[in-house]
């Protein structure tokens, strides 16, 4: 039994490691020693794009070399490799970690379903699901689930920076401004985003089928699931958490208007109203 928990240990201070680039003192030298002779290995190779991370190419000559050995895309984006992915479903680990999550959810999507044919319907959802994930994939955020009329985003130290907060925001923006929000005849789709700064734990979940999940949980994802269903067509609600170390009061750009008047929210679940910010995109 204790073997098997310092081996959980273990996994669990590797995915810490992926999703912060921060070592833990459960990291043994032998690890973070082969970590680094295998990027420099991969970087040898010709091909591109590249693993964030890794630095093995998901692409080219040099992706033809290793794909016999299962390197692919991952399906949190195809600017990771999928082997740190199946890593952390195996092994069942995870970390708290804090991060910026971005909830991106469809407003009005069972009307726009009562009036389109199903086929059209789906390729409107598809098209959002694709415009959505590419401005993510743009800002190094990692998709957590395209799923029904809604797009998670997870933005981690490792990948987004220490200014995820200020990247996630800047996210949802450019997902207003790529769904049409800011055009005069308004957007192809409308959307309503909730960003949320917090710690969260971020790993697998599943069944002892060994059906795994990497999810985000605790009372942070909840907040930014609630902001999400709070906002409005063309509104980004940020906590005031993610406002803070996004430091919007300084970088708010010209053409965005923001809600600064001191407005909070009542959500299902929150014991006390959270004080948020309301950004919109206004027309080019």
């Amino acid at each position: 039994m204790i073997k098997e928990i310092d081996v959980r240990n273990y996994m669990d201070a590797v995915w810490y490691w992926y999703l912060t680039g921060e070592d833990q003192q459960a990291l043994s030298r032998k690890y973070q020693l082969m970590e680094k002779l295998q990027r420099g290995l991969f970087a040898v190779l010709p091909g591109a794009p590249r693993c964030f991370d890794c630095k093995v190419p998901l692409s080219g000559v040099g992706g033809l070399v290793v794909r016999p050995l299962g390197v692919r895309a991952s399906s949190f984006s195809p600017r990771l490799c999928n082997r740190c992915e199946e890593f952390v479903r195996k092994h069942e680990a995870g970390a708290e970690v804090e991060l910026s999550m971005l909830f991106a959810d469809v407003r009005g999507s069972t009307e726009l379903a009562e009036k389109l044919a199903p086929g059209e319907f789906k390729q409107l959802i598809q098209r959002f699901y694709r415009v959505t994930a590419d401005v993510l994939i743009g800002h190094n955020a990692m998709i957590n689930r395209l799923m029904g009329d809604q797009v998670i985003g997870l933005f981690v130290p490792h990948f987004a920076g220490r200014d995820h907060a200020k990247v996630a925001v800047q996210t949802a923006l450019d997902i207003l401004r790529a769904t049409g929000h800011q055009e005069p005849g308004g957007p192809w789709i409308p959307v309503g985003i909730g960003v949320h700064t917090g710690l969260a734990y971020v790993g697998a979940v599943g069944t002892k089928g060994g059906v795994n999940e990497i999810a985000v949980l605790g009372n942070a994802a909840n907040l930014a699931a609630r902001l999400s269903a709070q906002a409005a067509p063309g509104e980004v609600i940020s906590s005031q958490s993610t406002a803070t170390q996004a430091r919007l009061d300084a970088n708010v750009q010209s053409g965005i208007t923001d809600d600064v008047s001191g407005k909070t929210l009542n959500l299902k679940g929150m014991s006390e109203p959270v004080p948020v910010r309301v950004l919109r995109v206004g027309p080019e």
